[in-house]
């Protein structure tokens, strides 16, 4: 089947398939499209719910138009009263709770008080290394009580995702990518191949050789890979350009991680840019800033989304996160963000607050008092 669509696009046209309340004008995510959208897809949806949720998930890492974030930021002040106006606090990790393997000053403290106080508290992170059971072992290691069912890591996210859409139990998936992702699809009964086990694998190119790969590959998720190698490019791109059908999911394309907290490391974007470079095909995007895991959090849970605050390091991710899903936003200027970045003129994501840390929830009440 092959859509294509070339055409001036009304905003009462794209409310068909994604509809924002009217409180929170700022979630229309399509606001980041341009006037004329050119679609074309060549995969085979595997249902008309999997067919909403692939366009929904696939749109590109646009510029964000200012019209669609506040003017400007807030330097939290009163904590109470962001703490009072919500049910439930998402965190991101990475530069939040902790950097690399150091937990951030603090952070204990701020989530036993928010604890105290009722809140429900998620963990949601892009890095898909490690499954919900590892990050759970990280937590506890790091001396946080945090329930497995509380976190959610884009690992688990590409197998919910396939489980959203009702991919065939006879299809594989290919994995770019670490062990997280493998055992989150093992838990969901999926089918793989790939992963670190790819990662040794070499390429003689010489004269008439020609790769083989598996064709009943019916997706291929990239995330982030420190086995990545041109192996797992040229296979992925195989299945993605050669088997009908075939998905590309990206856990996220976030350009930068900590993987230790000397210095940023390239992230898993690095991965998904290059294949998204050789397929010419954009991925669907199933971490933040992508709206799929706040949408299955809501429905999981039962939250109102205007319930929720996104508390995270990141302009592009967790920030553009929180406010696609109609959230307030709290940006920590203890990792990748630094004030300069957020107040610079050409950046055109606002959060509803920044502070420089977690624990200033403590401190800040602390000296209100």
């Amino acid at each position: 089947m092959l859509i294509t669509i070339t055409a001036s696009v009304s905003h009462s046209f794209l409310s068909f398939f994604y509809s924002p309340s009217p409180s929170s004008p700022r979630t229309l995510i399509f606001s980041l499209l341009p006037n004329k959208l050119s679609l074309r897809s060549s995969f085979l949806p595997f249902s008309s719910f999997g067919r909403r949720r692939q366009y929904l998930y696939s749109q590109p890492a646009a510029s964000v138009s200012a019209n669609t974030m506040n003017a400007s930021s807030q330097k939290l002040e009163n904590p109470d009263d962001l703490i009072d106006s919500v049910e439930t606090f998402i965190f991101d990790c990475d530069g939040v709770v902790w950097k690399g393997d150091k937990l951030i000053d603090g952070v204990p403290e701020t989530l036993d008080m928010l604890r105290s106080k009722g809140k429900r508290l998620v963990f949601v992170t892009n890095n898909s290394t490690k499954s919900r059971k590892q990050y759970g072992k990280k937590f506890e290691t790091l001396g946080l009580n945090v329930r497995e069912e509380e976190i959610f890591a884009s690992s688990f996210a590409a197998a919910a995702y396939l489980k959203s859409i009702d991919f065939p139990k006879d299809k594989k998936v290919y994995v770019i990518g670490e062990d997280g992702i493998l055992k989150e699809l093992e838990l969901a009964g999926f089918q793989y191949l790939g992963g670190p086990a790819d990662g040794e694998k070499k390429i003689e190119l010489k004269p008439g050789f020609l790769m083989e790969h598996e064709k009943d590959v019916g997706a291929v998720v990239v995330g982030f890979d420190r086995y990545f190698n041109y192996y797992k490019i040229q296979y992925g791109t195989l299945c993605i350009r050669e088997n009908p059908g075939c998905l590309f999911i990206a856990t996220n394309r976030d350009a930068v991680t900590h993987l230790t907290d000397a210095q940023e490391w390239a992230g898993g974007g690095s991965m998904v840019g290059a294949i998204r470079g050789s397929t010419q095909k954009e991925p669907i995007v199933v971490g933040k800033p992508s709206t799929f895991m706040m949408d299955y959090l809501s429905q999981k849970f039962g939250i109102l989304k205007s319930q929720i605050c996104m508390v995270g390091d990141r302009l592009d991710t967790d920030i553009l996160f929180g406010q696609n899903g109609g959230c307030k936003t709290l940006l920590v200027l203890s990792g990748v963000t630094t004030l300069q970045m957020l107040q610079n003129p050409s950046n055109s994501i606002q959060p509803d607050f920044y502070t420089n840390k977690v624990s200033d929830f403590l401190s800040l009440k602390a000296t209100a008092v």
